[in-house]
């Protein structure tokens, strides 16, 4: 009888030893339920955006690089097309209570105020800029201008604040005027160089129209030719659209990928990288939404998800970890610099980015679910402050403990899309927006057009 009062005992000893062991660092998915497992992902990715934000502009830095190395010395620079998306971010936070309504209307105004007096080339704003000082950083040496692109980007955030605060008290309904204003400024038609039927990604006050990098879909800049229609002072011509971006209907090429059906034409590839199916719908609710070149993009970026899903699980170059709980190829961080990794042999590096499938959870919840749990298990390998690391690759044993703004963004405001749809009703709420809509003859799934009501 001893010697068993002394080996249970022993057994109770091993059995929490071996727990310890594979502990992770905030404890394994399955403790937690659905909801929670959202809102712990969900607030550290905000935090990205309120903590790590660059202090003089609040807005979301280009980078943050947990090993303090910055090779471009660059770790005050802001990013407009990711700040948009933390902006975003942030008023999610601000609905789940994360902080207070004083407090992020506190850090808004400090960013409109920046915005007010940042470098502005004919009303967009470049794509990087120094913080402290509000001068633009040039991306490259002749990308030293307005990059129409990225200012969708943020436009869409500052409209989605707009109506968060223009029925809300004096302090905040100035706050939206003072976003209005910003918002009229943009001269959409301008970027169409001498008045083409396209919309041009760049200009430079130094170099004027030489990056000639006209925009054709489908890719990401959906929302570009969108707000572009919908400003109420430099709105461009439905023509712009339908010849610019749809090309006269060559964007539409039924094809299939993976054996999974795909309706548009994708831009120098058979299947795009994730960020296609992201970038366009944080604010553009694709529920019910359709045009005469895409007769539902839901089910259109569902599809480009599955195909993403279905390439990975296949996973034809054999690299470790892909799978069902593990996938999702974007642009992000890469084992060889950064690149845009899509679902074919060519550009797929073995890299996974964890902003493909979380971004990716209003088209594939379930599927999306499974691969927050499977990287919220390997622990803080992948997982830290400001949420999961932007990329990872187990065939090279490459762990970067890095972020990039524009992966996390996505992240937080897909998941607040998901739980509650905040910033689609808030984007699609704006009479600008709907009247953009109507311009360019989107409907909704009841065949029924967009309505201002």
């Amino acid at each position: 009888m001893k010697s068993v009062n002394l080996y249970i005992p022993l057994l109770l000893l091993l059995f929490l030893a071996g727990a310890c062991g594979t502990k992770k660092s905030d404890g394994a998915s399955g403790a937690l339920s659905d909801d929670a497992l959202l809102d712990t992902v969900q607030r550290r990715t905000f935090n990205y955006f309120w903590d790590g934000a660059e202090p003089n502009s609040g807005l979301a830095r280009e980078r943050i690089h947990m090993d303090g190395v910055y090779p471009e010395n660059d770790q005050n620079v802001v990013t407009s097309g990711g700040s948009g998306f933390g902006i975003m971010a942030v008023l999610a936070g601000i609905h789940r209570g994360y902080v207070t309504r004083e407090e992020g209307l506190a850090r808004m105004e400090r960013i409109v105020s920046f915005l007010e007096t940042a470098d502005r080339f004919h009303g967009a704003y470049p794509h990087w800029w120094y913080g402290d000082t509000g001068r633009v950083k040039p991306f490259g040496q002749k990308d030293n201008g307005g990059d129409l692109v990225e200012t969708a980007f943020i436009m869409q955030a500052l409209l989605a604040v707009h109506q968060y605060y223009a029925g809300g008290n004096p302090q905040e309904k100035a706050l939206a005027a003072r976003i209005d204003k910003l918002w009229r400024e943009v001269d959409w038609n301008f970027y169409r160089q001498g008045d083409q039927n396209v919309l041009y990604w760049h200009w430079s006050p130094e170099y004027g129209w030489e990056m000639d990098f006209p925009v054709h879909g489908y890719n990401e800049c959906l929302i570009m030719y969108i707000l572009a229609a919908a400003s109420p002072t430099h709105g461009v011509p439905a023509a712009v659209y339908h010849e610019g971006w749809a090309q006269n209907g060559a964007i539409v090429s039924p094809h299939k990928v993976e054996g999974i059906e795909l309706h548009l034409r994708y831009q120098g590839t058979e299947a795009g990288p994730l960020f296609w199916a992201q970038y366009s719908f944080l604010g553009l609710d694709p529920n019910g939404l359709k045009d005469e070149y895409c007769p539902d993009y839901f089910g259109e970026m569902r599809n480009l998800t599955l195909v993403n899903r279905a390439y990975c699980i296949r996973n034809p170059k054999h690299y470790k970890g892909f799978g069902a709980d593990c996938w999702g190829l974007t642009a992000s961080y890469s084992t060889d610099g950064y690149a845009a990794h899509s679902p074919n042999e060519r550009d797929d590096r073995g890299v996974i980015a964890p902003t493909a499938a979380l971004s990716s959870i209003v088209y594939t919840p379930e599927y999306s679910l499974q691969v927050m749990r499977h990287l919220y298990d390997m622990g803080d390998k992948v997982f830290g402050p400001y949420g999961f690391y932007d990329a990872f690759s187990e065939t090279d044993n490459w762990y970067p403990q890095r972020y990039l703004a524009i992966d996390q963004g996505p992240i937080a405001v897909m998941i607040e899309n998901y739980r509650s749809g905040l910033l689609w009703k808030l984007f699609m709420s704006h009479p600008d927006v709907q009247q953009g809509l109507r311009k360019l003859g989107f409907q909704l799934s009841s065949d029924t057009p967009i309505s201002a009501s």
